[in-house]
């Protein structure tokens, strides 16, 4: 018997299933996660330490952040889902930054929340996570595992509410293009309830 797996959801109970939902990741080395277009920068953030290493080598690791400024981190078209975002920032920048995220054109965000604060890390008070959905490891890293679908698109954006510049922001945010089911008839039921 065939199924169809749209990789939603994901577990170790389905990891040995097929789909046919393709997964892509975005960063500083492939801004729109293009199959195959990761490392190919020839300009970037690493091009010194880079010089003699060439394309393939870290030559865009991370990107500049500009003092009252802001970076679009993805711009993704669905219907698909976000389901891993990882990034590395001094601490001191968990309260001057601010994390946006817009679904399916939204014109205001429906995330909107001091970077810490999104990883737990409220504050700018230092707290390891060890959590299914968020993981803040000793050396810095944050990791959100929160499965995140959308229909049409997502944008994620952050913005630097400090007079300081950022040099060196790192992230990869990984997401998988797939189909996204609808609302069983309980829960569109529950939502016309909801809004009346």
């Amino acid at each position: 018997m065939e199924t169809t797996f749209n990789r939603l959801g994901m577990s170790l109970g389905n990891l040995s299933l097929l789909s046919a939902a393709q997964t892509r990741s975005i960063s500083a080395e492939n801004f729109d996660g293009s199959k195959g277009k990761g490392g190919m920068a020839i300009e970037g953030t690493g091009a010194v330490p880079a010089r003699e290493l060439g394309q393939g080598w870290k030559v865009s690791p991370s990107i500049d952040i500009p003092a009252r400024g802001s970076a679009t981190l993805a711009e993704i078209q669905g219907p698909g889902a976000i389901q891993h975002i990882w990034l590395t920032i001094h601490p001191d920048k968990w309260r001057r930054f601010v994390i946006r995220i817009f679904w399916d054109g939204e014109e205001h965000p429906s995330v909107e929340v001091p970077l810490g604060d999104f990883f737990c890390n409220g504050w700018g008070v230092r707290c390891n996570i060890a959590s299914l959905p968020v993981a803040v490891n000793p050396a810095g890293g944050f990791n959100c595992y929160w499965e995140m679908p959308f229909r049409k698109s997502a944008r994620i954006t952050l913005e630097n509410l400090s007079a300081d510049p950022v040099p060196g922001f790192y992230w990869q945010i990984t997401y998988a293009l797939t189909e996204i089911p609808g609302l069983s008839p309980c829960a569109m039921e529950a939502v016309q309830s909801t809004s009346v």
